[in-house]
């Protein structure tokens, strides 16, 4: 059978596309392009409105034309009905249900009607196949769901309750990618920074465990949410002083307001937020940082708006995520008063000007430097990716180096995307 997967959101969706995809391999079907599957795939996110459509007309689409369907991913838990609507011949597999792909696949020429599979807890995460999008780079999901309730998230009831993955496996997951030959390892979940509260092994625990595993990788720490971080804010400083670990920072505050945090139901303020970065600067002063901010979200007025541009500029975030607000079903912020969407528009299109104002800034302190970068990858043109110790990219389009090993360049240029370089002599 010709089976194609498509994949949409966030890091963690990826890597259960990776498992789907090796799960394919497994069943003795075959990989395909989307034009010439028997069989599509579809691994949703449902994160923001214009995903959801994009996703729900693909189903109808293909539907329409004859394909099969399936669909994993969050779309499933949270809006079922949106999807049988559009194609009740579609096959559904729930969040933590990816390791089933292989039985719906075999199934599909003796079952009869849409095959519904939805498990409770998460199955077959970790150190299993993966067919990875990239082989230097391992996705480890160190959990499933949430223990927070911010009031436009949806992905807190498409997931459920935090379900920590045990940390011996999660350690045995990472150690096999890296004899696999992964040299950077993603760590993801819907918020890193609550790992182990339902267990007794917390997050800063967990990195040193990681780090113990030997061999020549870096671990980037993805997204933790201020709230979660503030508990465990000292022994995670102390926990990434570990060479392997990027001085990296993904830290979203959503706005620099606390009346507009009150209202989204974000369980901090601004000020402990604000604490969290200056910590890790006053360590790490050439760590990276990104954040996310909701632009629009109701009750949001002129005054809130410009706190969050004035914190821009005041912190200087390497990256910022984002998001026009669009309400989500089954939220608390679904019945809140929506704001004008033409002031929507234009409060993002602000926020882009000014983050790509502070880029730009941030990046000409870069040029003419030498800094050591870790060889991640072979460069989609040219040459070879690296990273710095704070994440941030370089290009080296003179490097016949292989990844995994540490070398000392010479920034000379920058592009919108990243940092042009030459290995130091």
């Amino acid at each position: 059978m010709k089976v194609h997967i498509s994949t949409y959101g966030c890091s963690a969706s990826q890597a259960s596309a990776e498992i789907m995809r090796a799960s394919v391999r497994d069943s003795g079907h075959e990989l395909v392009p989307e034009t010439n599957a028997d069989v599509v795939v579809i691994n949703t996110c449902t994160v923001k409105n214009t995903t959801e459509q994009k996703i729900l007309h693909k189903i109808r689409e293909l539907g329409e034309k004859g394909t099969t369907v399936i669909v994993s991913g969050c779309m499933p838990e949270v809006q079922l009905e949106d999807i049988m609507h559009q194609n009740p011949n579609a096959h559904i597999l729930g969040v933590n249900s990816i390791s089933r792909l292989g039985m719906v696949l075999d199934s599909l020429d003796s079952e009869t009607g849409s095959v519904k599979i939805f498990l409770e807890e998460p199955e077959g995460f970790q150190s299993v196949p993966r067919l990875r999008f990239n082989s230097n780079i391992h996705i480890a999901q160190l959990s499933q769901g949430c223990n927070y309730a911010c009031a436009y998230c949806i992905v807190t009831l498409a997931r459920g309750e935090l379900r920590s993955f045990d940390p011996n496996e999660i350690v045995d997951d990472v150690r096999k990618a890296v004899d696999d030959g992964c040299r950077e390892i993603w760590l993801t979940s819907q918020d890193n920074g609550q790992y182990g509260t339902d267990k007794e092994v917390l997050l800063p625990e967990l990195l040193a465990m990681i780090c113990s595993i030997p061999g020549n990788f870096k671990i980037r720490v993805g997204m933790m949410n201020p709230f979660s971080v503030t508990p465990i804010l000292d022994e995670l400083l102390d926990a990434f002083e570990n060479e392997k670990i990027y001085k990296f920072l993904h830290l979203p505050i959503q706005s620099a307001s606390d009346d507009v945090l009150y209202k989204m139901n974000r369980y901090h303020s601004i000020n402990e937020a604000n604490i969290i970065i200056d910590r890790f600067r006053t360590k790490y002063p050439y760590m990276t940082l990104f954040t996310d901010v909701i632009a629009g979200y109701p009750g949001e007025n002129d005054e809130d708006f410009k706190k969050t541009v004035e914190w821009i500029r005041q912190y200087k975030p390497e990256k910022v995520n984002i998001s026009r607000f669009t309400a989500r079903p089954h939220t608390k912020a679904w019945d809140m008063r929506k704001i004008d969407s033409r002031i929507v528009v234009n409060r993002s299109n602000e926020l882009h000007e000014v983050c790509e104002l502070v880029k730009l800034r941030s990046r000409e302190y870069m040029i003419g430097k030498d800094v050591n970068v870790f060889l991640s990858k072979a460069a989609k043109q040219k040459g070879m990716m690296a990273r710095t110790d704070s994440y941030k990219p370089v290009i080296i389009p003179e490097c016949d180096l292989e990844p995994g090993i540490t070398c000392r360049v010479h920034i000379y240029d920058a592009t919108p995307g990243y940092f042009l370089a030459e290995v130091a002599t």
